[in-house]
Parts: structure tokens; sequence; C-alpha cells
């Protein structure tokens, strides 16, 4: 169902953008997002879990390793392997956004740990600073490379602030008020499957229908050869995650089977949505390997799934 969202709100997207003047860029989006996708996760994050952390000190520690290391320099080889600055750029904000909305799904179905799939949860997002330097980063030291330009005034450096607000502040503090207001909070629990693939479909037609992305065609007519470089691209990283991740964690701990999944799977949709900002930067190229990553990433998690349950 939610491959089926993601491929009908993508393609109603581009067919209103492409017979419409298309969307302009609001930041609201990004609030949509964390009120409808992020938020809700935010009810099983109590601050007396803290603690796990230094119970789990290791599984923490493993879990840094890859998703802030190991993972951003397999994305930045493979990246700098396509010649492309959009490509590499897409490819590298995937690496460095671990988890994404199912990730609990697949962390209760496979008996992992919920409690430190949580909390890993809302690390990452806190992380979402640190993702955003290190894309900064990486624009900064590969445009030379790729022969582009990386324009100091436009990066994602300078949309930091706004992002930590819209899609960490305000979903936390918007949490903690529905807490108190049990029947509200029971309401959104019970149909937070329904809520998540409908705010998905949205994000999607909105970024999508957006005018920036109708440049999606002249990448299609113009150079066809860079969709072929991108499911490559995606394919090769998560292929490699998968062994990276298998070799790391240990798969007979609960606790470890949960960062599992928090390195096999990325953010998508924050990705696309956080991608949104920096087209004009490194190019409308750069969504096209977030956007197949979606396609590989759900039946890729499916198929994970099967093998971490036998």
């Amino acid at each position: 169902m939610q491959l089926l969202m993601v491929v009908l709100g993508a393609v109603l997207g581009l067919t209103y953008g492409y017979n419409t003047d298309g969307f302009i860029f609001s930041s609201k989006i990004c609030l949509f997002a964390g009120v409808t996708m992020i938020m809700p996760t935010l009810f099983n994050v109590k601050l007396t879990d803290v603690t796990l952390i230094f119970s789990n000190k290791m599984v923490l520690a493993k879990s840094l390793l890859v998703n802030y290391l190991l993972l951003p320099l397999l994305a930045l080889g493979i990246g700098l392997a396509t010649d492309n600055f959009g490509i590499a750029a897409g490819l590298f904000l995937l690496s460095v956004l671990s988890g994404g909305g199912m990730v609990m799904h697949w962390i209760k179905r496979s008996n992992g740990d919920t409690s430190i799939g949580f909390i890993l949860l809302f690390i990452n997002l806190l992380f979402v600073s640190l993702s955003l330097l290190m894309l900064h980063i990486f624009g900064l030291y590969t445009s030379e490379y790729f022969g582009e330009s990386y324009a100091d005034e436009i990066n994602m450096s300078n949309f930091a602030q706004a992002v930590i607000n819209l899609l960490i502040i305000i979903p936390f503090i918007l949490s903690r008020i529905i807490m108190l207001i049990k029947p509200l909070q029971a309401f959104i629990e019970k149909t937070r499957s329904y809520i998540s693939l409908m705010s998905i479909f949205v994000i999607l037609f909105y970024l999508f229908g957006l005018q920036s992305s109708q440049l999606l065609f002249e990448i299609y007519d113009f150079e066809p050869e860079l969709i072929y470089i991108s499911v490559l691209a995606v394919l090769v990283f998560y292929i490699l995650t998968l062994v990276i991740a298998g070799f790391i964690f240990n798969l007979s701990s609960a606790q470890e089977k949960a960062a599992y999944w928090h390195s096999v799977t990325r953010y998508i949709t924050l990705a696309l949505v956080l991608s949104t900002f920096s087209t004009t930067t490194f190019g409308v190229a750069m969504i096209l390997p977030i956007m197949f990553a979606y396609i590989i990433q759900i039946p890729f998690a499916i198929y994970i799934d099967k093998k971490v349950r036998t």
C-alpha cells in the first residue's frame, strides 16, 4: 500500500505540475511533515527512556558509527563514481538520514527492542542538524571535483534552524500537549498508519508538483542516462549497506536488531522534503536517487524482514 501511495503521489504531482504552473515552494510542507509523520512517533518517546542510552552504550556507538561515518563514506564513494553532483548529493543525503516512518514497523515485526528503536529514532531526529551540516560540507569539498559551484548564499547550513524548529521542536512540543488529551492521542495512534499513508501522498504530490520538479522532464529528454545511473547507484548503496550492517550488528540481540533496522532503512520522505531546499544548489538530479530509493527500499525491507525472522 505504501509503495502504491508513493507512486500515485509522485505521478499525479508531476502530472499536475506539467499541466499547470506548478506549486511554489513553502516551508509549511516541513511543518506538515513534522506534524503528521514525526509527531505521532514521539508519543512513545519518554524522557525517562534516556537512561537506556547508558545501559546500551555499545549499541548506540555502533549505530552512530554506521549512520554517520561508514554509510556517508560509502555514499561519497558511490556518488563520486556517478560523476554527477546532484545524484551524489541526493545519495549522500539519504546516507545521513537514518530510519524513517516505517522503521518501527519493521523493528516490531522482527521482535526487535522497540524502546531502543524509539530512542534511536529520536536521537536521529535530533541529529538532523548534523545531517545538514554534513551535506553542507559535502557540497563545499566536492563541488570542485564535479566542476560545479556551491553558492555560499544558498546552502544547507542556512536552513538548519528552520528545519530543527519545524521538524523537531514543534512536533515534540505538540506531542507532549496531545499526550495530555488521552482521547485525541488514542485516536491518532489508532489511525496512525492511515495518517502516515495520506501524509506521504500529500507530501509527494506537493513536492513533485513543484515548479522546480518539472525539470525532471528535461533530464528525461536530454540526459536519460542519469536515470539509469541513479537506479544503479541507489541499488549498490542499499546492497552494501546491508552487508555492512549485517557484519556490525548481532541480530540475535533485540537491541542490536533495532539498531540494524535503523541502518538498513533510510528516512526517504524526510530526505525528499529536505532536498527541495537545495535543488537550486545541487541540481534537480538530486531528487532522482531519493525518488528511486522509495522503489528499492520498500521491497528491500520486506526481503530483509523475511530473512531476519527466519
